[in-house]
């Protein structure tokens, strides 16, 4: 069972191409969504997301794109998968969500802190050295 969902590890690949390839201008969302085989579309949000986080720069104009919003050094998978988790839906209505406010997410809620202390010793710099290391 993966415990980041499919959303926030694209856009942790995201950050990463752009730190690995944005060190002469902007990388832009249509090399990026090139490269990770998705409609421009399905990514803009996400990206949108990661702009709003302070993750990512966004730069308009023709040769726009995408630049790192600070060091590698100072991202985290953390921050990044909190950013990507904005950009889904808000919680359930009905009945279900007593169940889920109440018993549910309290349950899970040592687990959760646990897994999120361990993504922020997770650095951009970290994942980007691995990448850079395969070539």
């Amino acid at each position: 069972m993966p415990l980041v969902s499919r959303k926030a590890i694209l856009a942790i690949a995201a950050v990463v191409d752009v730190a690995l390839n944005a060190k002469n201008r902007p990388v832009s969302a249509r090399a990026l969504a090139a490269r990770h085989k998705l409609p421009p579309r399905h990514l803009e949000p996400v990206l949108q997301a990661l702009v709003r986080a302070g993750i990512l720069k966004g730069i308009r104009g023709p040769h726009g794109g995408y630049e790192l919003g600070r060091e590698r050094k100072r991202i985290s998978a953390e921050d990044i998968v909190r950013a990507a988790g904005e950009t889904q839906d808000g919680p359930d209505a009905g009945p279900a969500l007593a169940l889920i406010e109440e018993v549910v997410r309290p349950a899970l809620a040592d687990a959760e802190r646990a897994f999120s202390t361990a993504l922020a010793r997770v650095s951009i710099e970290d994942i980007a050295r691995r990448a850079e290391d395969r070539k």
